[in-house]
């Protein structure tokens, strides 16, 4: 055994620690491997199926190893592949994976077909969950469905199903929106309505596959014989139905090691079930459990302080996180003056920062990204967007401002006019409305409704107030344009019904505005500001899928989990964001934003920055209390830049480079100069107070007076 550790040290330069060579050792019988953040658990993975092949003769295709997503399958199988270059691959696959090899033979053997209406399911007449689940919606709600209700209305689905409550029960769920319930009733009957035929989405795999187990004996024994050993990966964030998928297969000879870590279970949401973790002895009494608790990533300050974080959680293993790293220094906690101010800090820091790639900015709400995302963009800082999607610039709001700006250019567009005519606080009905487009009138819209519906006098008043904002919008500033369309024409107000309505969140809706005013506040025309949103919305696009080498990373949270950085920005870090008021109102949620919040901290290797915001709008907020029990636990003097006034941001954080230019008549085309971030460019094109370079592969349009001001560029001689 010791020969094993030995020659991978040679080999590999790999030294595993006590617990770890245990976890690699303890290969019969089922075993509970708790990992905390950064303590080297894959590693110690792969080494565990690498000495099962190569110690105890075990054959490569009878181990399996199941992980969390797609990546981490890719991952784990290009390290075993450096790890042991000799051995026959293992099979490395997520669990919806397996679970569809195994309701892909099930529903053959019993001749029914199917057809996958997720991902890139094919068919004569090919159908999409999510135009499944609008039009489902719109029959039992008579309303349109926005972006922001079908996501959360899918996810609602997903978590019924990973949660295995029986059909029958769905339709008196309480869900996210009115009769999502008898939406998800409805959505399943359509799906099963063609005998011999079924519509599958994704989590239909795990549900088929776990009932394929139960009603087909011959086929669960098939399964449960292909392989002698199992582990799991990241089981925080299994659920129950993905859980009695594995204990299927490891019935006869509960060859099991399930790696987790129940501080870092983010998922209930989706149907994660950690209090299995907790009752792990009781699915399987003889289980050994081990925990790795050694952190090798972070400083000696991270891992002290996010140790102690988390144990104000109460159902959890009690793990004592520690580490042998040295100390780097401080938190940093600041609470700066209003978003505006967090966002010129942050910025102003990164300009400062060579390595961009070893920074991240972390949020719990994608929204917080988009300020970020116009001003990054705007001074030439590369990034790279971590989450899948970012559905700001698609998003209803989005366009009813955009429809709100189109109506001032041609006030007698009808087609617009009835888009918006609902969302002006004036309690219009939709009969009103129809009656309305079913009359030839020509005109000005707000005369022409006048004239065409009958009104109360109070409706008429206020139609003719909004005939007089919008023969003033076409004068005025974006960022005034869109105060008028929050305050004078309702349409804040309008938000507000839509959100006791429909159970919206207004402070999302209303984050939204704020975002769309800060970007218009850069900008002079209407023209300009929906140009702007294209740009920025490409711009995400390409942050995604054809990032710069060297930028910094945009993530959530929750996406976030995995990752480490030299240096780790966490921002807007305020109640009602982290935790929310949903979490304030429940102890298992509370402690999920907990966790959460100790999942962002602990991605941070030597610097870690805490960021809140006294004001926004004019209003006052408040502190996250996650934020102020990190404070309490840094009360020792020296252990935190505790800076809870507001922070003021000032050029001279940034040491100015004594070369760099300070004089725009140096900037000319043709000129070739040093980037701080970039690197070697041209000067292409000045106009107004943009300068265009090009920087190798890569155009970039970058502020005049930030390149002048902090100079950031240099003459190159040639």
């Amino acid at each position: 055994m010791a020969n094993f550790f030995e020659r991978k040290k040679k080999e590999l330069n790999i030294e595993l620690n006590e617990v770890q060579k245990k976890a690699v050792l303890q290969t019969e019988g089922p075993l509970l491997l708790l990992a905390c953040p950064g303590s080297g658990k894959t590693t110690t993975m792969i080494m565990r199926i690498g000495y099962l092949i190569e110690e105890k003769g075990i054959q490569p295709n009878r181990i399996k190893a199941i992980t969390f997503s797609k990546a981490s399958a890719r991952d784990m199988t290009e390290r075993f592949g450096r790890f042991f270059p000799r051995s026959t691959l293992v099979d490395f696959s997520t669990i919806h994976s397996l679970a569809f090899t195994i309701a892909r033979t099930y529903l053959n053997k019993i001749g029914t077909t199917y057809e996958l209406i997720e991902g890139n399911g094919r068919g004569k007449q090919p159908i999409n969950k999510h135009f499944l689940l609008k039009g489902l919606y719109k029959e039992v709600l008579h309303e349109e469905c926005t972006d922001d209700e079908l996501g959360s209305l899918s996810t609602f689905i997903s978590s019924i199903k990973n949660k295995m409550i029986p059909l029958e029960k769905w339709e008196e769920l309480d869900g996210p929106i009115d009769k999502a319930g008898r939406i998800a009733l409805k959505y399943e009957q359509y799906k099963t309505r063609t005998n011999g035929h079924l519509l599958l989405d994704f989590d239909d795999m795990l549900t088929i596959a776990v009932g394929a187990f139960k009603e087909d004996e011959e086929l669960a024994a098939l399964f449960r014989n292909r392989y002698d050993y199992l582990l799991t990966d990241e089981s925080q964030d299994t659920s129950l139905v993905q859980h009695k998928i594995v204990e299927h297969l490891v019935a006869h000879h509960s060859n099991l090691c399930v790696v987790a870590d129940d501080d870092q279970s983010i998922y209930t949401w989706r149907g994660a079930e950690p209090d299995y973790l907790l009752d792990f002895k009781k699915v399987y009494p003889d289980a050994h459990v081990l925990m790795m608790e050694r952190n090798y990533r972070s400083s000696k300050e991270i891992v002290e302080l996010t140790a102690q974080f988390i144990k104000r959680n109460k159902k959890r293993y009690p793990k004592e996180m520690q580490t042998e790293n040295s100390a780097v220094g401080p938190i940093g906690i600041r609470q700066l003056e209003d978003p505006k101010r967090q966002l010129e800090y942050v910025t102003y820091e990164l300009l400062g920062e060579t390595n961009l790639k070893e920074v991240a900015i972390l949020f719990r709400n994608n929204s917080s990204s988009t300020m970020f995302v116009n001003e990054l963009h705007r001074r030439g800082i590369p990034f790279y967007m971590k989450d899948a999607d970012d559905k700001f610039f698609s998003h209803w709001i989005v366009e009813d401002v955009l429809n709100f700006m189109r109506l001032s250019f041609n006030t007698e567009r009808k087609d617009i006019f009835a888009k918006l005519i609902m969302k002006m606080n004036l309690f219009i009905s939709r009969n009103m409305l129809t009656q309305f487009e079913n009359t030839k009138t020509k005109g000005n819209v707000f005369d022409a409704f006048i004239q065409t519906v009958d009104l109360r006098d109070n409706q008429i008043k206020k139609l003719k107030e909004y005939k007089e904002v919008y023969a003033k919008i076409p004068e005025m500033r974006p960022d005034q344009v869109i105060r008028m369309i929050r305050y004078e024409l309702e349409y804040e107000n309008s938000l507000k019904s839509r959100a006791e309505k429909f159970g919206f969140r207004i402070e999302s809706l209303l984050g939204i505005l704020d975002t769309l005013e800060g970007i218009a506040s850069q900008l002079r025309t209407m023209v300009e500001f929906a140009n702007r949103l294209k740009e920025l919305e490409q711009a995400v696009q390409n942050a995604k899928f054809n990032p710069s080498e060297n930028a910094v990373t945009l993530s959530t949270f929750h996406s976030a989990k995995g990752l480490e950085f030299r240096r780790v920005f966490m921002i807007d870090l305020l109640n009602g964001i982290i935790p929310s008021e949903e979490d304030e109102g429940n102890e298992a949620a509370l402690e999920e934003a907990r966790r959460l919040f100790y999942v962002g901290m602990t991605r941070a290797k030597e610097k870690l920055e805490l960021l809140s915001y006294s004001k926004s709008d004019g209003k006052p907020k408040e502190d996250s209390k996650f934020l102020n029990e990190v404070r309490g636990l840094l009360m020792k003097p020296g252990h935190a830049e505790n800076n809870r006034k507001p922070v003021r941001i000032i050029a001279t954080e940034i040491p100015l480079n004594p070369n760099g230019i300070d004089d725009s008549d140096e900037l000319t085309v043709g000129t070739v100069v040093k980037h701080r971030v970039f690197g070697c460019g041209e000067i292409i094109k000045c106009e107004g107070n943009e300068v265009h370079i090009q920087f190798d592969k890569m155009e970039k349009r970058l502020d005049l007076e930030i390149l002048l001001s902090k100079r950031l560029l240099e003459k190159v001689a040639i």
